[in-house]
């Protein structure tokens, strides 16, 4: 439960209200707030197996490249980065770093690292490993990822790239920017790897399929709490706690005090929530349709963790790579085109019937969740209205010539759209099913399917990229630049038209640009300034057609102390434990 990352699909999230539907026995749940502010961490005891629920099977074991929730769910507790995240101030703090020393106004990080950490598997850490993982993978060029992305910006040509990371001594590493980089703490997150493990396979240039599901769990070596003892395809993944890890409490006890924990691969939310009521596992996402049951259990409690950072979106191919029929290419790049379809979508709809009434609709790519870069009125509200719909697709030359009922481009090429959205999430399916009833009202013809999860991210992410339409979600992020990846045109996860070695369109190049000056920008208000002005140029343009809003919560088992969840993730999770 380490915290989001943006430009990670998601497969489900947990939402719920900042109050309960009325029930008879709605006594029998305890409610609390989340607030960081309360977070005070009690002295633990050791001992006890946690069970949870992990939404699917991973796509990989390699941190570098995940880009989906089942994988990163899998791996965050089994890797460390340089920082982290203090879920209480909001700021990062040194995780593996002992110290950083900020020089040259903001272009030269010097970092000292703990001594006598060790990896896993016993081997000692070192800053070689840290400055393999950044050249010799981050910064490859045969190696896409995210983390990558979001460096771009700053490093911008080889010599930025060379300079960037160097040796000083075993335990000393320096980066060199080439100006001011306001999220580089939070970049310093990111996963460091064991050269002792991986540098073979970057030497063979077999590092993207290194660390794939198949691979021996002891092969997966991090520096995190837990370490990977057992993973069984469609059943679970069983970890046992990192003997080596380095971070104690006050009283010098080792931590986590939860020393095994298992996480039951369930991609059905019924049978999860099954699970939960039964007490096979201790704590679970909730659905606005959880509740009815969640109220009729005894010694839970919902934390009520406010509305989620995360956002769900419908989003057309418009990648001229891709194999699809290219009269719908064309399409799906017209902006107006898509404009009609965001109008024929009942955002209001989906947040009364999908969620309950616990969402609102949502027009722009973030949400309430995202302070101080969200404000109330940032982005102009999209009418529901079918007629207006037809009426912008008959401006674009759709026209029913053959009376058959449905629209037809220019062409005479009857439109329609192959949408998708992954098998098993119950909302989304059910959106696909009131925006396909929209669409078919105005003369627009939809194929409707789900399919499973990990093979929907293939689609979406690698060529041939063979794919129509599809719903979908992004996880947030603090920092708006943490999702570079995704609206940056070189980004990974651009996923409308990925990697462009230039952008594609004049909006997208202005977006570029704003997201490449607000990340050298220091001062806070501007970059708040900056990073709005890119975020209404998307919600403007509509390369994802963002749908609604739920609020997010979650049920656990009323047994443990130190358990401080929060939308972006657990605040010290290794000090939770048993009653």
């Amino acid at each position: 439960m380490k915290e989001f990352v943006y430009g990670v699909l998601f497969v489900f999230l947990a939402f719920l209200p900042f109050y309960m539907l009325s029930s008879p026995k709605a006594q029998s749940v305890s409610m609390r707030s989340s607030d960081p502010a309360s977070f005070e961490l009690k002295q633990g005891k050791e001992g006890g197996t946690l069970y949870f629920i992990l939404n699917g099977d991973p796509k990989t074991l390699n941190p570098v490249l995940a880009q989906e929730t089942t994988s990163t769910a899998v791996i965050s507790d089994v890797f460390s980065g340089l920082t982290k995240i203090n879920l209480k101030t909001m700021e990062y703090e040194p995780d593996l770093a002992e110290s950083i020393e900020i020089l040259d106004g903001g272009k030269r990080y010097v970092i000292r690292l703990k001594r006598n950490v060790k990896w896993n598997d016993g081997v000692d850490f070192s800053a070689m490993d840290v400055v393999f993982t950044y050249k010799d993978i981050y910064l490859n060029k045969n190696i896409p990822n995210s983390t990558a992305d979001m460096l771009s910006g700053v490093l911008k040509d080889e010599k930025d790239v060379e300079n960037f990371v160097r040796l000083i001594d075993k335990y000393t590493v320096e980066f060199n920017l080439s100006k001011p980089f306001a999220p580089f703490l939070g970049i310093l997150s990111a996963p460091i790897l064991p050269k002792h493990k991986l540098e073979k396979f970057v030497k063979e240039g077999t590092f993207m399929q290194a660390w794939n599901v198949n691979t021996k769990p002891e092969e997966i070596v991090g520096t995190g709490p837990y370490r990977i003892k057992r993973y069984l395809k469609g059943q679970l993944v069983e970890y046992d706690v990192n003997p080596y890890y380095y971070e104690k409490d006050p009283e010098g006890k080792t931590v986590p005090y939860i020393k095994e924990r298992i996480g039951y691969i369930v991609q059905d939310p019924d049978t999860a929530l099954l699970m939960f009521s039964t007490k096979k596992v201790d704590y679970i996402g909730v659905r606005p349709a959880d509740l009815l049951t969640l109220s009729k259990l005894s010694n839970t409690v919902l934390f009520d963790l406010g509305p989620t950072p995360s956002t769900t979106f419908l989003v057309f191919n418009q990648n001229p790579q891709a194999d699809i029929p290219k009269h719908k290419l064309e399409w799906f790049k017209n902006r107006e085109f898509r404009r009609a379809i965001s109008m024929a979508i009942d955002r209001f709809g989906i947040s009364m019937l999908v969620y309950n009434g616990l969402a609102q609709p949502l027009y722009g790519p973030i949400t309430p969740a995202n302070k101080p870069y969200y404000m109330e009125g940032l982005f102009p509200e999209i009418p529901y209205d079918l007629k207006k719909a037809r009426e912008i697709l008959e401006s674009i030359g759709f026209k029913d010539r053959n009376k058959d009922g449905w629209l037809e481009d220019k062409d005479g090429n009857i439109l329609e759209i192959i949408l998708l959205t992954n098998a098993g999430n119950k909302e989304r399916e059910a959106i696909g099913n009131m925006i396909k009833q929209d669409l078919e009202s105005i003369g627009i013809r939809v194929l409707f399917r789900s399919i499973d999860f990990n093979a929907l991210v293939q689609r979406l992410t690698a060529p041939p990229y063979q794919w129509e339409a599809v719903i979908i979600g992004l996880t947030g992020s603090l920092d708006p630049h943490f999702g570079r990846n995704v609206w940056h045109s070189s980004g990974t996860l651009h996923m409308w038209n990925p990697r462009q070695k230039s952008p594609a369109t004049d909006w997208e190049k202005k977006v570029d640009e704003l997201f490449d000056l607000a990340s050298s920008t220091i001062d806070s208000e501007k970059r708040v300034e900056l990073y709005r002005e890119a975020y209404k140029i998307i919600a403007q343009e509509q390369p994802l057609i963002f749908l609604a809003t739920p609020k997010s919560m979650l049920s656990v088992r009323n047994k443990f102390e130190n358990f401080f969840p929060t939308v972006w993730g657990q605040y010290k999770e290794e000090y939770m434990f048993f009653r």
